[in-house]
């Protein structure tokens, strides 16, 4: 519970609102407990008979002179008591009068804490969920690779929301309920003592039992969340290789391993179950036992003469109005429970450390004039036996094009993201004109590094914002210029809207090339110092190519650039090539130079170059 009350600081931002709420409360329950109180003269006329009834002018005056003997009584004024009716009958209908009045205040009140107190939850939970994801942004590469992608989004959307839902249960529905509910007990000792301390007795009892249900819930229920995050994350990714799934006939397989994933989560849920069926029947029977008892000690007193019928009458209707009003607290905490245990997730996720770089003040990186050098690098991938990268050294002159060749798991990819720091390497350095990028801020060093991978990412939005993405401060004219220098434009101008055409999810509705192009322009719009081109042109077809080809090249020029590449034309115009083996240098140097003296780069020329013939 500690992470949840943690969390409920976040309304304490609102503080106006949730005083104005705290008050409107304390209006609906004075409201309540004095259209309650107004029973007793209803009651007594009532009871009197013909003869024995009194108005609304005796009742008040015998109020100011303390006949009633309640504490801290007001004084009604003189004028006011020469107003009131004189006729038993015209009494009650005032007294029913007010009682409505008293419950229609009531009621305004209600609706305005509710209204208050919602928008202050809401606000609070749309600031912890901007903070989680802001958190879930800023984390490692490294960290969301060992993780789960789909349990991160959970907690940041689902359990934020569970998290706003005990708010509500608090702030809404259980101040409320605290509140109508005291007021009734308030009423209930001022007409008889004894009846409401033999109603309490069962107060304890019933916290004791709801306390410990309610852990056993909050325990089964965040196990629960864990099961639910995979189950999406199992769904999610199940979907998206839907092509390969079919064509591997693997349905029945994929079902089952959704359906054990499904057994484990019910599993947990079950666990929770006994205790969330419990809580109501036991509240039951104990609120019926009490009243039970309550009706035996009030029978016994009347018949003795110790208790007034119409007291008593009051202070049972009190009573029970005060048990409806907190016997929803039982879902209440069952309510926070849940929310405490999302809490607990939500709270594990802040607690993961962001990104270097990101947290500390650091001086930002200088626009890379001289050299990028990375010194002794090794680096391990989480869970993984070997490292994939092993003591690799390697020095790169500003300007120079260096291409970087191996067999399939030699490190070229690994090795390259430690620039812009999507990973740090376990041992050795990255330097950029000298200096250690760990040293200087992050953002600083990746603004002025363009990247374009195979994997093409495109976002839902338009054709533009796709382009623009990360310099949304660009022109028009840079966004158009972007555009033909990535040989973009020609399918562009062939679109209905251009550039403002919608694009769906993971850029579906564009082909292969034309999201390649698009991931070019974005790189181009950066204006990098340092270009980082992962197998950028994959997914281009062979008419394109040589067009894509002298675009990028006439970008590259005057830029650090750093390509992983297969084709054999990509490979020759580059000033140098790495190549890596088993995730070590083995060597570098020009084309013909490696042929002539490196085994693993021959083998990759006849085998592995597109282009090689």
């Amino acid at each position: 519970m500690d992470s949840f009350w943690r969390f409920a600081k976040e309304l304490l931002n609102d503080r106006a609102l949730l005083a104005c709420s705290l008050v409107l409360a304390f209006i609906a329950s004075v409201g309540l407990g004095a259209g309650i109180a107004t029973i007793a003269p209803v009651l007594n006329t009532m009871l009197a008979g013909p003869e024995g009834a009194k108005t609304l002018q005796d009742m008040v005056t015998e109020a100011n002179t303390g006949l009633l003997e309640w504490p801290l009584q007001p004084q009604v004024p003189q004028g006011v008591i020469d107003i009131l009716p004189t006729r038993p009958w015209r009494s009650v209908v005032v007294i029913m009068i007010g009682i409505g009045v008293l419950t229609m205040l009531s009621a305004l009140a209600t609706f305005g804490h509710q209204y208050l107190s919602l928008t202050a939850v809401y606000r609070a939970s749309q600031r912890i969920r901007d903070r989680a994801f802001a958190h879930v942004i800023r984390l490692p590469l490294r960290t969301v690779v060992a993780g789960d992608s789909a349990d991160l989004s959970r907690r940041v959307v689902e359990e934020t929301e569970l998290l706003a839902m005990g708010f509500t249960a608090i702030l809404g529905k259980g101040v409320t309920q605290i509140g109508k509910g005291l007021a009734a007990l308030t009423v209930a000792i001022v007409f008889e003592p004894l009846v409401t301390v033999v109603s309490l007795v069962a107060g304890p009892l019933l916290f004791l039992i709801i306390r410990a249900l309610g852990q056993r819930v909050r325990r089964a229920r965040k196990k629960a969340y864990a099961g639910q995050a995979q189950l999406l994350s199992r769904a999610g990714n199940v979907l998206r290789g839907l092509r390969v799934v079919k064509v591997q006939t693997a349905e029945s397989h994929e079902v089952e391993r959704f359906r054990e994933t499904n057994r484990r989560v019910v599993r947990e849920l079950l666990r929770a179950r006994t205790a969330r069926a419990l809580s109501s029947p036991v509240s039951e029977v104990i609120a019926i036992t009490c009243i039970g008892i309550l009706a035996a000690v009030a029978v016994k007193a009347v018949l003795d003469n110790e208790l007034e019928p119409t007291n008593f009458m009051v202070a049972l209707v009190a009573v029970g109005i005060a048990a409806a009003a907190l016997r929803p607290l039982t879902g209440i905490i069952n309510e926070i429970q849940a929310a405490a245990a999302a809490s607990e997730r939500v709270e594990e996720l802040m607690a993961l450390e962001p990104e270097p770089g990101t947290r500390q003040r650091l001086p930002d990186l200088p626009r890379h004039r001289s050299s990028v050098a990375l010194e002794g690098i090794t680096f391990t991938y989480p869970g993984a036996e070997r490292p994939a990268l092993r003591d690799v050294s390697i020095e790169v002159v500003h300007g120079e094009r260096v291409a970087f060749v191996g067999p399939n798991g030699s490190g070229k990819t690994t090795l390259l993201s430690l620039l812009p720091r999507l990973f740090d390497p376990d041992s050795g350095r990255v330097l950029v004109d000298g200096l250690d990028i760990t040293e200087h801020a992050t953002e600083s060093l990746r603004r002025q590094i363009g990247v374009v991978t195979q994997e093409t990412v495109i976002f839902p939005g338009t054709i533009r914002s796709n382009i623009a993405y990360g310099t949304e401060e660009a022109s028009e004219d840079q966004i158009l210029d972007a555009a033909r220098r990535a040989h973009a434009m020609p399918f562009i101008e062939q679109l209905a809207e251009g550039l403002d055409t919608p694009v769906g999810e993971q850029g579906l509705t564009l082909s292969g090339g034309q999201r390649q192009r698009l991931a070019i322009a974005r790189a181009i719009l950066r204006d990098p110092a340092i270009l980082i081109m992962d197998e950028a042109t994959s997914m281009i077809d062979a008419d394109s190519e040589a067009h894509i080809t002298e675009a990028i090249n006439e970008f590259s020029r005057g830029r650090t650039t750093l390509v992983v590449a297969h084709r054999l034309s990509t490979v020759v115009n580059s000033d140098r090539i790495a190549v890596l083996d088993a995730g070590k240098l083995v060597d570098q140097g020009t084309h013909s130079e490696l042929l002539d003296r490196c085994d693993v780069y021959r083998t990759l020329a006849r085998t592995q170059l597109v282009g090689s013939g």
